[in-house]
């Protein structure tokens, strides 16, 4: 390995982001987090936007910040972001308004309007996506039907982290990893699919040429330098999708791994060198997305801590303003299996009114409704555990292999006890670590960019060097295999 070098990541999340200056040194990752700012929806005209002026202005402060933190030597900035969501360029190249949240409801029967088009499995074939509401297909056919004056104001397509890359460095692209969580590429080719265009309708010429992972796109531009005070500053098309950076970052020893990136989304799954897709694939609606090293992130995506977050959310409105800790807490001293609810549920999809959400599940399905706020949380925490299990026992049938550990990271590892539902419930030794899983992703794959790290194995020994990593072995697995039995076939639907 090469010299120190340092890198600026801008890892945005869907509840925060945070702009990171990362050290590369000695075959170790200092981690300083320079700037932490809020991020969530916002009510526009009936739907749901990310305010992306205040987001732009918030990155900005955070960059300067951290060129100022490296004495302005800085080798470069990378940013990463949730896929799926997308800004409108017109041709002048200013944003036409704010991006739709991919939570807005006009996506809403979209699914079943592009399989009747063009076909469930045929779709599936071409993309190997799982389908989900959200995904930019069905958000490009929602703008399509009810707002196809918006599309037609439009020069070009552009997906979140690439849209602040474009107006850090002018320069317009779609990060190989990014473009994959859209339901648009063709997994075989690594390209668009004119199939999906051309049958939807769809307008292709928006989109905007795929570049693989790791491609030094351009220079800061000079009025951003003269304001942070730097010279023009490579950037960097890192991973561009959050859930690629971290699974970069995932400190493998082990031939036989899986991942779970553990947060708003759990989203768990294999490495593998080419895409799966085949009839397990598609009657298990596993996805199959890009990867550093131009690897294949076979997966699912599980609703996660999206439920517990917004139970938090809907208690402090009620005057009740709980920690993560309290509540955690609380779920550690609740009645074991009490009661369960399927974590993908629709019903569980949006925001608000979470509790009562959960309790309307479970009277639906013949269970008592719970009013304890700690007994609550541990039935999420515990279905979410069983939920790991059917996943993993699910990817071990369809690549034909056995997972002898799973590797967990990202910020859902400080729930402890989920960590250790998740190894009492799948059997497998967890490994937890890092926390910062994304942003340690986004800086050591521009590492890689620049040649000071020579490959995605050195990269997370790099990463396995810096970060103090947790072990959580199996206890108590036959009476989780008691209540696995129960409930698995409802995984199933």
């Amino acid at each position: 390995m090469s010299d120190t070098k340092q890198y600026i990541a801008v890892d945005l999340g869907a509840e925060s982001g945070r702009v990171m200056l990362g050290t590369v040194s000695d075959s170790k990752l200092d981690l300083e987090e320079i700037h932490r700012f809020g991020n969530g929806p916002v009510e526009q005209a009936g739907s749901l936007r990310w305010d992306f002026g205040k987001l732009f202005s918030n990155i900005k402060d955070g960059i300067a910040r951290a060129v100022k933190a490296a004495d302005g030597k800085v080798a470069g900035i990378g940013v990463d972001s949730w896929g799926v969501d997308y800004g409108l360029i017109d041709e002048s190249g200013q944003l036409i308004e704010n991006p739709y949240h991919y939570r807005d409801s006009r996506t809403d029967g979209m699914i079943e309007k592009a399989s009747e088009i063009m076909g469930g499995r045929n779709l599936y074939d071409n993309t190997g996506i799982q389908f989900m509401p959200f995904n930019t297909l069905y958000q490009l056919l929602a703008a399509k039907t009810s707002r196809p004056e918006l599309l037609e104001k439009a020069g070009k397509l552009i997906f979140i982290a690439d849209l602040v890359s474009y107006y850090l460095c002018g320069e317009t692209f779609t990060e190989y990893s990014l473009a994959s969580t859209s339901q648009l590429m063709d997994m075989t080719t690594k390209q668009w699919s004119k199939e999906v265009f051309d049958k939807l309708s769809l307008p292709a010429e928006l989109m905007q040429k795929v570049i693989a992972t790791g491609t030094v796109v351009g220079k800061l531009k000079d009025e951003l330098a003269k304001e942070f005070g730097c010279e023009p500053i490579d950037i960097i098309a890192t991973a561009s999708h959050d859930t690629a950076s971290a699974v970069a970052a995932v400190p493998v020893s082990e031939k036989s791994w899986a991942y779970l990136s553990s947060g708003t989304w759990s989203i768990i799954g294999l490495e593998i060198p080419d895409a799966a897709i085949n009839d397990e694939t598609y009657k298990y609606q596993f996805t199959n997305e890009g990867g550093v090293a131009n690897t294949i992130r076979l997966l699912k995506n599980i609703m996660g801590l999206w439920i517990v977050q917004e139970c938090k959310r809907h208690w402090q409105t009620e005057g009740d303003d709980l920690s993560y800790s309290q509540i955690t807490q609380m779920a550690a001293d609740a009645e074991p299996f009490k009661a369960f609810v399927n974590p993908n549920d629709k019903s569980f999809f949006a925001p608000g009114s979470m509790p009562q959400r959960i309790n309307k599940y479970l009277a639906d399905d013949g269970q008592p409704e719970i009013n304890d706020k700690g007994q609550i949380i541990r039935i999420v925490l515990e279905s979410l555990a069983l939920n790991y299990r059917w996943v993993i026992e699910k990817l071990e049938e369809t690549s034909a292999s056995s997972v002898d550990v799973l590797h967990i990271v990202g910020g859902g590892i400080q729930n402890e006890l989920l960590c250790r539902f998740a190894a009492n419930a799948t059997g497998k030794k967890v490994v937890t670590g890092p926390v910062e899983a994304t942003a340690a992703g986004n800086l050591i794959t521009q590492a890689i960019a620049t040649g000071q790290i020579a490959s995605l194995d050195e990269a997370r020994q790099v990463v396995a060097n810096s970060f103090e990593l947790k072990t959580y072995l199996p206890q108590d697995v036959q009476i989780w295999d008691k209540q696995y039995k129960k409930i698995e076939n409802v995984f199933n639907r």
